[in-house]
């Protein structure tokens, strides 16, 4: 099958592609890397009358590793993101979430702004960027607002987003994440490279002294993926453990949280009862491997 006939726009600019939005509306689709849309409309799930390619908007692309935050650009590919060293060194969890996303010629198209925008419950950005609290910067002819990733995601691939809006950018605040007394982790389980998660872990943890014989996690931020209608935030999860040294009654406590907090949808290879276990399990997994790597 074929998509529907469209008009095709090409912007090269942001002030461009909000003018075009502003004048469109809801008979246009933004296009980024065509990694979902494209089969949505040749399936005609989806028949635009107008498709706005991103893909010449070079603003939209990049990043920067600045003092007090990091920014991250609504085109930059998952590639790019997977070997941005710099990033690894500060968000490891960022490049870490990027490198499991589906094969390389996913990765080499796929991008930040597209799939936060899709909000696939089991995507691997949202989760990681309410984890970390960032903020999503959006983008209209008339305004420009800045909503926390945490009131984005609102049910099933339903956001905050308008029509006539744009997401420019993702940033992220350094300041709670010190490199030296920080640990972070993306988990996940995957029957296959090219299949979505049935469960992911995003998980940040600052420790007070990392050369102490048992250092203390002063905060902890959790976040699944797959085990909810939207990106779930755990924060009985994180204050389980904060103030503890992740012992394994507070990794029990955590699991706890995370199993009571999960309500998610069963899949073919997957049932509900598994899912709920495995929100437990894989939030106390990704807890250890960000304490140990805050503390190594």
């Amino acid at each position: 099958m074929k998509p529907a006939t469209f008009e095709y726009h090409r912007p090269t600019s942001i002030d461009e592609t909000v003018e075009l939005l502003a004048e469109l509306g809801h008979d246009a689709e933004l296009l980024a890397g065509n990694q979902s849309l494209g089969i949505i409309m040749a399936n005609r799930l989806a028949s635009p009358d107008n498709l706005v390619d991103l893909g010449q908007v070079d603003a939209l692309s990049g990043w920067t590793v600045d003092e007090d935050v990091v920014e991250l650009g609504a085109m930059t590919t998952h590639r790019d993101l997977e070997f941005a060293d710099d990033l690894r060194d500060v968000v490891e969890m960022v490049p870490e979430a990027a490198e499991q996303i589906a094969g390389p010629s996913v990765r080499n198209r796929g991008t930040v702004g597209g799939s936060v925008a899709e909000a696939d419950p089991a995507g691997n950005y949202p989760a990681a960027f309410v984890a970390l609290d960032a903020d999503l910067h959006l983008a209209s002819a008339d305004d420009e607002r800045t909503v926390p990733a945490r009131d984005f995601f609102i049910a099933y691939m339903f956001t905050d987003l308008d029509p006539e809006e744009l997401i420019t950018r993702v940033t992220i605040d350094r300041a709670p994440f010190p490199p030296a007394r920080t640990g972070m982790a993306f988990e996940e389980l995957k029957r296959a490279a090219q299949t979505f998660p049935t469960v992911s872990a995003a998980t940040a943890v600052r420790v007070d002294d990392p050369d102490a014989d048992q250092p203390t996690i002063e905060e902890a931020r959790v976040a699944l993926a797959n085990v909810a209608e939207i990106p779930l935030h755990l924060p009985d999860a994180e204050t389980a453990v904060e103030g503890s040294s992740l012992d394994d009654d507070a990794l029990d406590e955590a699991a706890a949280a995370a199993t009571a907090a999960a309500d998610p949808s069963p899949e073919m290879h997957a049932d509900e009862e598994w899912k709920v276990e495995l929100a437990g399990e894989y939030a106390r997994r990704s807890l250890r491997t960000a304490y140990d790597r805050a503390t190594r």
